[in-house]
C-alpha cells in the first residue's frame, strides 16, 4: 500500500456530528454545530466539545458551565449543516429550524425533543488549545427516544438514524454492523448462541 505524507493536520475522520444546545444567564438560548466531540471517561461518565472562541454558544456555555449534546438523526440534516454555518449573534436557528426545546432534569439548558438521544453535560474544565478551547464535561442523564429500547432495555443506536460528518460531508450510519466487541476473541459457542438469539 503506498502512502503519500501530508502535514500535521485534524484528519482524525469520520466524527460524530451533534447540536448543542446552551443558555445563557438572560434565559437566552443557542444551537450550534458541533463536529469535534467525543467520549473523555466511562467513569465518571464525561465527554468534550471543542469550541472555537468566537462563537456565541462558547460565550454562554463558558458563562453557565453546561450544555446538551443532541443526537440528530438523518432527516435533522438539512437542519444540522444550517446551525453549524449560521451564527446565534445574527439568527434565531431554533425559531427557523423548528426546534421544540424541552426543560432538562439536571441543568438549565433545555434539550432539542427532534433529536432521538440527548445528553445533559455539566463542564468540569476547560482547556485552552489554539484555535479552539476544549470543554470537558461530566454526563449528569440522558434522555432517549424511547423507540430505540427493546424489551430488555437494551438502546439500538443503530435505529436511531444518526449520521457522521466526514471530511466536509455528511453520511448516514449503517443499520447492518461489520462486527461487535470482542467478536475477534470469541468462542465458537458463543458466537453460535449469539448467531440463534438475533
Amino acid at each position: 500500500m503506498d502512502k503519500i505524507q501530508f502535514k500535521g493536520s485534524a484528519i482524525l475522520n469520520p466524527v460524530p456530528v451533534v447540536l448543542i444546545t446552551s443558555k445563557n444567564s438572560q434565559g437566552e438560548t443557542n444551537v450550534f454545530t458541533v463536529g469535534w466531540t467525543g467520549t473523555a471517561s466511562t467513569r465518571p461518565p464525561m465527554l468534550y466539545i471543542s469550541i472555537r472562541p468566537e462563537r456565541l454558544s462558547y460565550e454562554y456555555i463558558k458563562e453557565s458551565m453546561e450544555f446538551v449534546v443532541n443526537l440528530p438523526s438523518s432527516d435533522l440534516v438539512k437542519a444540522v449543516d444550517y446551525c453549524g454555518v449560521r451564527s446565534g449573534k445574527k439568527n434565531n436557528k431554533i425559531e427557523e429550524m423548528k426546534f421544540t426545546l424541552k426543560d432538562s432534569d439536571k441543568i438549565s439548558t433545555p434539550y432539542i425533543n427532534e433529536c432521538p438521544i440527548n445528553i445533559e453535560c455539566k463542564v468540569s474544565q476547560i482547556v485552552p488549545l489554539g484555535s479552539h478551547d476544549m470543554f470537558i464535561a461530566e454526563v449528569l442523564c440522558s434522555h432517549i427516544d424511547s423507540n430505540l429500547l427493546d424489551e430488555n432495555g437494551k438502546i439500538h443506536f443503530e435505529n436511531a438514524n444518526l449520521i457522521s460528518y466526514c471530511h466536509g460531508e455528511y453520511f448516514p450510519l449503517s443499520k447492518k454492523p461489520i462486527g461487535s466487541f470482542g467478536y475477534s476473541v470469541m468462542k465458537k459457542n458463543t458466537k453460535k448462541r449469539k448467531k440463534n438469539t438475533k
